[in-house]
């Protein structure tokens, strides 16, 4: 873990990205063995003049440029994509809503430690965050309880290494070993789920997926269930919504559950379009009923 590839992408959030990224510095300062990052940032696109505010405050930063389509998946990728083009032992996947804990550097090393030592080869690691206000847990690790219905739990930290199944990038450091084994990011993802993919296709291939015992990270959650509200939608809007990147991203979606879950895709298209088409009936016989149990 001597030379550490940073990976961000962005748009229009500039003082979220600049807190991002002092966050960042104030943890490098504090981990104290020898470390040496780079930082590749993808501005997708930015109009609110974040990458002239990153160069200033920044300068070491590579800025590579979007052309404000690319979303968070693209983003990542283009950014993943020129960190592989040079040396490093790893590389480190952060939100720019993530404000990184001076404690992210020294997490690592031990999971990697564990890692090693239990599996004889290093993984894949999961920081996980809570909300800033609220200090409750909003992104991390999760496991899979129900693989027909596509359940899952999100882990607590609790102070010790958990393995885990799917995992958020907002903070996800993986080994260059995974990368030269599995490759980066999977394509045909436009927004979310690629994180999901892939650490299913590092578990698929035998690559510990693990939790780090601590939090390492404050980010509010941004989404509050992917049909809340839909059913006060017009139809034209669940309709931009059920297709929509930063919505419901419908195809992203199927293209999941075709690499991991296939028997669950008629079934996911089915009820896709029953809430377009009936969200009340929805909403009252299946949401009300099911929290009624």
């Amino acid at each position: 873990m001597d030379h550490i590839a940073i990976l961000y992408t962005c748009h229009n959030r500039k003082n979220k990205t600049l807190k991002a990224l002092t966050s960042l510095e104030k943890a490098k300062i504090t981990y104290k063995k020898p470390l040496k990052t780079t930082v590749y940032l993808t501005d997708d696109g930015s109009t609110d003049g974040t990458s002239d505010a990153i160069k200033k405050a920044f300068p070491q930063v590579v800025i590579l440029k979007g052309n404000g389509n690319l979303f968070w998946a693209g983003g990542m990728i283009n950014s993943w994509n020129e960190a592989i083009r040079h040396i490093h032992d790893g590389y480190l996947l952060l939100n720019d809503d993530t404000f990184i804990t001076e404690n992210i550097f020294e997490e690592i090393s031990s999971t990697d430690e564990y890692a090693h030592k239990k599996y004889n080869k290093k993984g894949v690691y999961i920081g996980s965050t809570k909300d800033p206000k609220f200090g409750k847990l909003t992104y991390g690790g999760a496991i899979i309880t129900n693989r027909f219905l596509y359940k899952f739990k999100i882990l607590t930290p609790n102070g010790t290494i958990q393995e885990c199944d799917l995992g958020n990038a907002n903070i996800m450091y993986v080994d260059n070993s995974v990368v030269e084994e599995v490759g980066i990011l999977s394509s045909g993802y436009v927004h979310g789920i690629a994180d999901y993919d892939y650490t299913l296709k590092c578990k698929k291939n035998n690559i510990p997926v693990l939790v780090m015992p601590n939090y390492c990270g404050l980010c509010e959650r941004d989404t509050k269930g992917l049909y809340n509200s839909f059913h006060l939608m017009t139809f034209k809007q669940r309709l931009k919504h059920l297709y929509s990147p930063t919505g419901i991203a419908f195809n992203s979606r199927i293209l999941f559950m075709r690499r991991f879950f296939p028997y669950r895709v008629p079934l996911f298209i089915f009820f896709g379009w029953f809430k377009l088409f009936f969200p009340k009936i929805y909403m009252n016989f299946f949401l009300n009923g099911r929290s009624s149990k």
